[in-house]
């Protein structure tokens, strides 16, 4: 989350300390205490007894064979059944029959895994409920706990190698947002708590994990903090007055319908909205650490810069990281909703009705309240950053009518650089260039 800003920043001012303090830690120990009273403590049981027992198994044969005639075929139609067909030899690795080779039905079916000899894959063993003493295996998927690790080891090697001890952290932060998302939030939602609220409190208590644990306990890191905290919170007002306005129920999506049946007491409006803010929490961390860090810099680059001029410069770096992360929300819940989307196409009714329906209109609401939050974190970031970094300053202050007039920087110094830099090497010919250099304080934002 956030770019990597190694250089240490200017010290600030033991007031502004003082006040970040005083702003921070009671925020911190209010997110404490709403997570302890929020905290799941009877945790829901799942009942295991109706799920089938699964094994490990290793496919060491498999027999193909054309598959038998249907006899309600319609007439035109295929004459067999849906393939394939066939036996599929198995040695199971686990359970009581470890050791034996068993044989079932090759995969059939939407979305059946298609297995190979040699391929390790997981058994799942049927009871017939008329007699409980016979028993058969069915191929349920493949294993993928190998291929898994090694993934998963290798991302973790890129970043420590890339991010060295940054990177290291960065790990660590991603492993409290797991065990916090794993522990707390899926949990007391799972347990009936109010999904927004447990989605807020979370969000905060992982930001203030994620992002001191990764940029360390810093001035700037507390303004990235205020700046999350401030937008989350304005992206879960947003999105409750979105979904209000759209009357959306959270019954958008097959997950949520079957999700209703498993457990009838959760508030699938409040889970939609829980997700936005889950959601948007990494984008806003990304957004807010750069602002605040594009702050710092450039006031450690020209420590003439005003706070207004500090301002401005920044805003203009952030609009630039907006224009590109909007397109990454949106593109983002694209992809996780690309079999939604693609019922566009599918669909007769007409598109109108169909961006309307409660699956599209609740993916048009999450990019939209997304966006909005992340449009609100540059200038509340950058105004928080420009406030601090520049706290303490003579040039921030009322101008003293007594006190001598600062001598002026010499103009000449940057215009003999921009000429040398233009000159022409021994033995070659300049191209022609325009007359003048540009206004030193014009925008750097160009036109389209």
């Amino acid at each position: 989350m956030g770019a990597d800003h190694t250089r240490p920043a200017p010290s600030t001012p033991p007031g502004v300390r003082r006040i970040l303090v005083a702003t921070v830690v009671p925020l911190f120990l209010a997110t404490l205490v709403a997570a302890l009273a929020l905290w799941p403590r009877d945790a829901r049981e799942v009942d295991a007894g109706t799920e089938p027992p699964r094994y490990h198994g290793t496919v060491t044969k498999v027999v193909t064979e054309p598959c038998p005639p249907t006899p309600d075929a319609p007439e035109g139609g295929p004459a067999t059944g849906d393939g394939p067909c066939g036996t599929v030899t198995v040695r199971v690795d686990q359970g009581p029959d470890a050791g034996q080779q068993v044989e079932t039905p090759v995969p059939a079916g939407p979305g059946a895994p298609e297995v190979a000899v040699g391929d390790e894959i997981i058994l799942v063993e049927l009871t017939d409920p008329a007699d409980p003493s016979a028993s058969a295996y069915n191929i349920a998927e493949h294993q993928r706990g190998e291929p898994l690790v090694w993934l998963v080891a290798l991302f973790a090697a890129a970043i420590v190698a890339f991010g060295r001890w940054r990177g290291l952290a960065a790990l660590a932060g991603l492993a409290a947002s797991f065990a916090i998302l794993l522990t707390f939030v899926l949990p007391g939602i799972s347990a009936g708590r109010s999904p927004l609220l447990v989605a807020v409190v979370g969000a905060a208590l992982i930001m203030f994990v994620v992002l001191y644990l990764t940029h360390g306990v810093t001035a700037q890191t507390s303004v990235a903090v205020l700046g999350t905290l401030g937008s989350l919170v304005l992206t879960g007002v947003l999105g409750t007055l979105a979904t209000a306005a759209t009357h959306l129920t959270g019954y958008g999506s097959e997950e949520a319908t079957t999700l209703s049946m498993f457990q009838a007491d959760v508030d699938l409006h409040g889970l939609l909205l829980a997700g936005i803010i889950i959601g948007s929490l990494g984008v806003l961390d990304d957004v807010t650490v750069t602002q605040a860090a594009t702050v710092t810099e450039l006031a450690h680059a020209n420590p003439g810069l005003t706070r207004g001029q500090l301002y401005r410069s920044a805003t203009r770096v952030g609009r630039a990281h907006i224009a590109s992360t909007v397109n990454t929300i949106v593109l983002a819940y694209a992809g996780a909703s690309l079999p939604v989307l693609l019922l566009l196409t599918a669909d007769s009714r007409a598109a109108s009705q169909i961006l309307t329906s409660e699956f599209l209109a609740q993916e048009i609401v999450r990019s939209a309240v997304a966006t909005l939050g992340l449009i609100a974190a540059v200038p509340l970031t950058t105004a928080l950053a420009a406030l601090v970094t520049t706290a303490g300053r003579r040039g921030d202050r009322p101008a003293d009518p007594d006190a001598p007039a600062p001598a002026p920087r010499p103009a000449a110094d940057r215009t003999d650089a921009l000429e040398a830099l233009s000159a022409p090497r021994a033995g070659t010919t300049a191209p022609a260039t325009p007359a003048g250099w540009p206004d030193r304080d014009r925008s750097t934002d160009t036109g389209w």
